[in-house]
This record gives structure tokens, C-alpha cells and sequence, in this order.
């Protein structure tokens, strides 16, 4: 009898500790935050494209929907922004972006965020990115570096849904535009 009651005691503790360790296995709770994920690592290839001044590449992870608000609470459209990006293409080689305290340059830092619980309890994923904008302009030689942040929101499809731009443009937009009436002349 003794030996039934000590067979069922070890069934038992065996039960609570695959009990204990499955419930430890599921997925985390709460804000995750992830640095080489999928979609950071997209953001890191989307720059790239950038940098490479490939518009086609740059289009493949936008929604068709995307909605842009640089410095502003109103959307530019994806025509808007990709003239943008032209014009910064056509004025400045090399473009470059940094991040780092100088002995090791990572290019940009990128994060990602998973919300549960946003607006009307939906998940929500953001992916955030820091770096300086760096560019040379072909008409002066003179560099320009920008502190820049840029947040991404995704949208069901693996899309970028809308991004937010936090970055002075004066200088930038003064070299393009100087670029552009010169070129005119």
C-alpha cells in the first residue's frame, strides 16, 4: 500500500512539474521589445534600399494605404514621398546614416515593439529607428548631418501601415532647393 501511495506521490509531482514547465513555455505577456526580428530586419533592408536609391524596393514594404507624417499631424502621399527621396537622391552623394559613439558605427539602431493591447485592444507593432542622415551635396561639397527618428506601424499584411519622421529638414530642404534653381538656371 505504501508503494501504490508513493507511485501515485511521484505521478503526481511529475504532473505539477510538466504542468510548471509547459505553463513557463507559452508566449510572453505584455510589450515585447526585439532588435533582430523580422520586421526590425525589414526597416534595416528598406534603408538599404534607400541608401541605394532603389524606389522599387523601398514601394515592396509600403501598404498601398501608407500614410507619411513628416514633422506634421497631416500625411504626405506615397507620390509626395517619393519625390522626396528623388530630390534628395538628385542633390546629395553620398547619403549615409550613423549611429554609434564613433568606434563602432551600427548605421542605424532599430527595435521593435509589440503591443498588445492597443487601440480598441488590437495589437499593435512598432518599429522605431535612430541615426543621423548624413549627405553631401553635389552642388557645394557641404555636409549635412541630421538627428533623425522615424517610427514605423505595420498593418495586418506585414506592411508598413504609417510612419512618423522627427527630424529638422531646414538644411536638407535648403540644399535641394538650391540644387534645384541652379540645375534650373
Amino acid at each position: 500500500m505504501n508503494n501504490l501511495k508513493l507511485i501515485y506521490m511521484k505521478k503526481i509531482i511529475l504532473i505539477f512539474l510538466t504542468t510548471l514547465f509547459i505553463g513557463c513555455d507559452t508566449a510572453p505577456v505584455g510589450v515585447q521589445v526585439t532588435f533582430d526580428d523580422e520586421k526590425s530586419n525589414a526597416i534595416r533592408a528598406h534603408f538599404q534600399n534607400y541608401l541605394n536609391n532603389d524606389m522599387d524596393g523601398l514601394k515592396s514594404l509600403w501598404s498601398s494605404e501608407l500614410q507619411v507624417f513628416a514633422n506634421s499631424t497631416e500625411p504626405v502621399t506615397l507620390d509626395e514621398l517619393v519625390v522626396l527621396l528623388q530630390a534628395q537622391h538628385a542633390t546629395f552623394d553620398p547619403i549615409t546614416m550613423s549611429w554609434g559613439n564613433g568606434d563602432e558605427d551600427l548605421g542605424q539602431w532599430v527595435e521593435t515593439t509589440n503591443y498588445p493591447d492597443g487601440p480598441a485592444n488590437d495589437a499593435v507593432t512598432v518599429t522605431q529607428t535612430w541615426f543621423t542622415w548624413n549627405a553631401t551635396s553635389k552642388l557645394t561639397g557641404e555636409t549635412i548631418n541630421l538627428p533623425a527618428h522615424i517610427s514605423f506601424l505595420w498593418d495586418e499584411n506585414g506592411k508598413i501601415a504609417q510612419e512618423y519622421h522627427h527630424y529638422d529638414t531646414g538644411e536638407m530642404m535648403a540644399a535641394i532647393e538650391a540644387a534645384q534653381a541652379a540645375a534650373a538656371d
